[in-house]
Order: structure tokens, then sequence, then C-alpha cells
């Protein structure tokens, strides 16, 4: 399903979809070194707020859980008009009392956010745009999760180069909640040599994913 411009809300899949699709794809990037870079990270990873995506340049976005089957998605392509929109969209019109309104006042005041969704009760919702808003980033920031054969062409054109059958059998047992440490493992031993820290890494972010039992909530 296509993401329209600016997006809507039943333009993104379940939370748990997103979340699965994303996760797998942070699973797969990991590395020890990286985990150590802090704010300065780049790519795709997970850590203990959430999912994160940055390309350092164009996009990035954080895809949070809070609690409860409700989730927060937040952050800003270069392709998002809201900030600059004129009379200025009210991003957290609105808002459930649960989002972080802090972490994303903060990204307001420095003019760093382009659109924020938040999903409850198994709907996702963002606030009122204008008729004559032309785009909110959500399209070129999160089609690569949202839409499913586009998350399986980023397994296959990542830099581990999966096998289509292989990026389809991973993503399908992420999205089911069932991918074991046993099918990463085989998927990375098929690849290049990994050193044994970037091993434990991928490791790593699997268990904080929550995606090898579907009862197991993430992080």
């Amino acid at each position: 399903m296509a993401i329209e411009r600016p997006g809507r809300p039943e333009d993104l899949p379940a939370a748990e979809l997103l979340w699965a699709r994303w996760a797998l794809a942070a699973v797969l990037e990991a590395d020890a070194e990286a985990e150590t870079r802090g704010v300065h990270r780049t790519g795709t990873w997970i850590d203990a707020t959430g999912l994160h995506l940055d390309d350092c340049g164009c996009t990035w976005w954080t895809l949070a859980p809070r609690g409860q089957g409700r989730y927060v998605l937040y952050g800003e392509d270069e392709s998002s008009g809201v900030k600059w929109h004129a009379p200025a969209i009210d991003m957290l019109a609105q808002a459930p009392d649960w989002l972080p309104f802090e972490r994303l006042r903060d990204l307001l005041e420095g003019m760093e956010l382009g659109c924020v969704y938040w999903y409850e009760n198994g709907s996702w919702a963002r606030a009122p745009y204008p008729d004559r808003l032309r785009d909110d980033g959500l399209d070129c920031g999160m089609s690569r999760f949202a839409v499913r054969e586009e998350a399986l062409d980023l397994l296959v054109d990542h830099d581990l180069g999966l096998p289509r059958e292989t990026a389809e059998e991973l993503l399908a047992a992420a999205e089911a909640g069932r991918l074991t440490a046993a099918a990463v493992e085989a998927a990375l031993d098929a690849g290049e040599e990994q050193p044994a820290e970037d091993r434990r890494a991928v490791l790593r972010a699997l268990e904080r994913s929550g995606l090898s039992a579907r009862d197991s909530a993430p992080l």
C-alpha cells in the first residue's frame, strides 16, 4: 500500500508490523562499533528508546513503544513542508497525553521535526493538516518499512546482499514474531565473515527487538 503525500494515518500498517520490518533491518545492520556512537549514530538501529533511522542528511525517524499497545512515530524528511507552513501547523494538536512531549517540544523548538503520528487501539492518528499542505515527509521517510515490498527490497539490497528467498523468510518470521537467533545467524553465515563482537551485537539487537516471541514486548 502506497503512502500518500501528505501521509494519512491509514497509509501506515499496524505499528507491530512497522516495528517488525524496521527492527529486522536494525538487527541485521547491528555491529559493535556502531553501538558506541551514541547520539552520533547513523543508519538503522535499535536502542533502549526505540527504533531509529538516520541517513545523516535527508531523513531521520524514531518509532518508540509507549506501553499498552501504544507507539509514537516521529521524525523528518527534507520533503516535509509542515514546519515551514504558514500559518503554522500544530503537530501535537489532538495528541494523547502519553506522547513524549518533552522530547517532541525540544525538537519543535529546534525546528527539527517534520511530523508526528501516534498509534493506539489498533489505529494511527496525527494532527489535522490544512488542505494545501503538499507533503509531510512520511512517504519518503517511511515507505521503506511501511510498504512490504520496499522492506523486502531493502533487505535484498542490504550490505549483506541477502538472497530474496532468505530475505522473504526472515521478514515473514519477523512479522509473525517467530524470528530465531539460529535463522539470523544462518543468514549471516551465508555472507561475508563477521567479527565475533559484531555477531554478538546482532544477537543483542535481536533480543531487544522482541521479534523472537509475539507475546514479548519490544525493548
